[in-house]
């Protein structure tokens, strides 16, 4: 297993740098801005334009690198990263850091895409898991110790804003001065509503919604905690612990999806982040111990439920359409996270910092009552009829890539190795009407 990994090193440190400095980035802006006296409502419009940038990304990369190759777009996407986070420093106001809090996010997708691809291209059926396993587990961590990287200095200053910067032109070293070789093309994924809608309309509701409540709570969580009066590591604590309850949380919660009906479990979770959302608005909670156990509920909860919604969709899907339909539930959430995040700003400002809550609460109501409502309208699938369950790492970190990177495109693959076996064979050159693109196929 070492051996495999020994060529991947490089990739996998250009991905560790690229998280440590979109965890910094994306934690010292809210926590600055609440500093320099921003708005609720303007806090909220970085999330909305970062989830427009990423979405961004996630469809125009694949172009892009097809025009100018894998290096140079991942040299671009990086110094462009960086230079965002400068320019924040300079412009110290919100109207400037939304226009660049949605380039940034457009470079993060477009150079993870990449390291992603690389990564692809050297996985096999044989070491994918580990690959894939090891990939997230280096992400979590990156963007954990980024975070957590706030508490050892002053927010205030110039100093957090440098180093992400630092930090995102290291990103692009790893691959620049590596010997591994250049990808393929990138994975492309158009988004089709009305097709995954008829494969299973509670994964796309369920997807909008968990989008809402999850972008709103990555974007605006460090704001609530700082105006409920925490300390600065208490903060940066909020901001993480959430999404390591969450990550520990997708085996056990997929191991009872796979048992049982997966509408039941995502009920359930949902059914934990409601009362977690409830905890916050009435139940009168201050200071850092109980804040952080409730936010642990929460992560808990809603971390846990984007990968269970992924097999669900795919348990109605195609075989052969694994890869679209998950590709465009991914893009769906990123729907979800442009919303969410500007709605939960006005509110706060609007009714104080516990109205973060009031809007994640509200995706968690919709989201159980229309999974109760779909249970009478269809039934639960054989369990000898369900996909695999396949852990996922933030989907607000996810694109099409490390849908590819993760095994859902197996059957995909496995069905052009047929095609092209059964291409060599005597009749192959009268006959060339099999090929297929597996990137433009459609889930119906």
């Amino acid at each position: 297993m070492v051996r495999s990994l020994l060529p991947l090193f490089a990739l996998l440190a250009g991905s560790a740098f690229l998280l440590f400095a979109g965890g910094m980035n994306g934690l010292i802006l809210p926590i600055r801005g609440e500093i320099e006296g921003f708005s609720s409502t303007s806090l909220g419009l970085l999330g909305t334009g970062w989830a427009i940038g990423y979405v961004a990304g996630c469809l125009r990369t694949p172009a892009l690198v097809a025009r100018v190759g894998h290096i140079r777009a991942f040299g671009a996407m990086c110094a462009l990263a960086a230079i965002t986070v400068l320019v924040s420093l300079l412009a110290l106001t919100p109207w400037v850091w939304i226009p660049l809090r949605a380039i940034s996010g457009f470079c993060f997708a477009g150079a993870a895409m990449i390291v992603e691809s690389w990564l692809n291209e050297r996985a096999d059926h044989r070491n994918r898991g580990q690959i894939f396993g090891i990939y997230t587990m280096v992400n979590l961590a990156a963007t954990t110790l980024g975070q957590m990287a706030l508490t050892l200095g002053d927010p205030s200053g110039f100093l957090f804003f440098v180093v992400a910067a630092i930090v995102y032109c290291l990103a692009l070293l790893p691959t620049a001065i590596s010997a591994t070789q250049t990808p393929t093309a990138l994975t492309s994924v158009s988004l089709n509503l009305r097709g995954l809608w008829r494969n299973s309309p509670i994964a796309v509701f369920a997807v909008l919604m968990v989008g809402i409540s999850n972008a709103a709570f990555g974007t605006l969580a460090a704001v609530y905690a700082a105006q409920s009066g925490l300390t600065l590591q208490d903060v940066a604590l909020f901001a993480s612990i959430p999404v390591l309850a969450g990550a520990l949380a997708q085996l056990p919660v997929g191991i009872l999806s796979d048992r049982y009906d997966r509408r039941l479990v995502l009920i359930g979770t949902a059914a934990i982040g409601l009362l977690a959302d409830c905890v916050f608005l009435f139940g009168g909670i201050s200071g850092a111990t109980a804040n952080l156990a409730a936010a642990a509920v929460f992560g808990t909860a809603v971390f846990a439920m984007y990968p269970v919604i992924v097999a669900h969709a795919n348990d109605h899907a195609a075989p052969g359409s694994g890869l679209q339909v998950s590709g465009g539930l991914l893009l769906v959430y990123g729907i979800g996270s442009i919303v969410s995040p500007t709605v939960a700003g006005f509110a706060m400002t609007g009714m104080g910092p516990r109205a973060l809550f009031l809007v994640t609460g509200c995706a968690h109501i919709m989201l159980i009552g229309f999974a109760i409502f779909r249970l009478r309208q269809r039934g639960a699938v054989a369990a000898e009829d369900k996909t695999a369950f396949v852990a996922a790492p933030l989907p607000r970190a996810a694109t099409p890539e490390t849908l590819t990177l993760a095994g859902l495109d197996d059957d995909v693959q496995e069905a052009e190795e047929e095609d092209a076996g059964a291409a060599s064979g005597p009749d192959a050159s009268d006959d060339d009407s099999s090929t297929t693109d597996s990137s433009a196929a459609n889930p119906r």
